[in-house]
């Protein structure tokens, strides 16, 4: 009985983080700074945060990593995870919210993939059953869409690019087990910060927020989805089945589908409903898939 309650406490945690995170397009939304600034800002005011953290868990200033090559991978795993979140944030002033989250988190699927590719890893059955159910739905959810406008064909298109860099960076993530998950988050999330300083400085558009509104919206993407949701589910991933956490990781995609569609008014109709429970079910077997690899 305790063990099952513990393992539900858990199943929860996981899906607050997630839940948390699928706020994160809604701040995408509402902000009017270029993409690369809002990856700027979520990286940067999260960083205190993360810190704050390590002293609390570990008792110490220091942020300790067990390998130094660690440091170099998680330097290359964030520099796909600026790319990702950037084509992201870009796409959503291009697509819905339900679109752009959706097909971002087919990551899964690319993580199978450059699994083969770069590591030999076997594909088994089970994922080309995942791989067809994901695409699938997928295609019938940009198909059927009922509110499609001038560049939002581009605009999936960009998501599925950054599926591909998302699921570079969870590859490179899942190698570095033996480290600290706070060390990992703080590293990832450092680079990410600096690897967006460049670009941002040479767009030509302001990326100084400039009202309480923007900074508030700012924070609270960095707080609540970068800080908050990235811990949540560490703490709470590990804990559990790897069925378990796959469907608790769901509550992202389907957070930001219904905040979307109170908020923006992204009304989905029927057939998008199924296809989008199509995508869910792919997703959700891809997730079990790699967890069994």
């Amino acid at each position: 009985m305790d063990f099952n309650f513990q393992r539900t406490n858990y199943f929860f945690i996981l899906s607050l983080g997630a839940m948390l995170i699928g706020f994160a397009p809604i701040f995408v939304k509402l902000s009017y700074l270029s993409p690369i600034a809002i990856t700027f800002y979520r990286m940067l005011l999260a960083l205190p945060f993360i810190y704050m953290l390590n002293v609390v868990i570990h008792k110490t200033n220091v942020i300790k990593l067990k390998n130094k090559k660690t440091l170099f991978y998680s330097a290359l795993a964030s520099l796909a995870f600026t790319v990702d979140l950037t084509l992201w944030h870009y796409s959503m002033k291009l697509t819905s919210v339900s679109n752009a989250t959706i097909i971002v988190n087919s990551a899964p699927i690319f993580v199978a993939v450059l699994s083969f590719i770069i590591f030999k890893e076997k594909l088994s059955a089970n994922f080309f059953k995942s791989f067809l159910i994901t695409y699938l739905g997928i295609f019938g959810l940009i198909y059927f869409s009922n509110n499609y406008t001038e560049g939002q064909l581009t605009g999936d298109f960009l998501c599925l690019v950054a599926a591909l860099f998302y699921g570079t960076y969870l590859l490179i993530i899942g190698k570095l087990g033996d480290e600290s998950s706070i060390s990992i988050i703080f590293y990832t999330t450092l680079f990410c910060c600096v690897f967006s300083i460049p670009i941002m400085l040479l767009e030509n558009v302001p990326f100084m927020p400039i009202n309480k509104f923007e900074w508030t919206n700012m924070f609270l993407l960095a707080f609540l989805c970068q800080f908050g949701g990235q811990f949540l589910i560490t703490y709470g991933i590990g804990k559990i089945s790897s069925s378990e956490g796959s469907i608790g990781l769901l509550m992202q995609p389907l957070t930001a589908t219904v905040l979307a569609a109170i908020i923006f008014n992204e009304i989905l109709n029927f057939i998008q409903i199924l296809f989008i429970l199509v995508t869910f079910t792919g997703i959700y077997l891809a997730r079990i898939n790699i967890s069994k690899t």
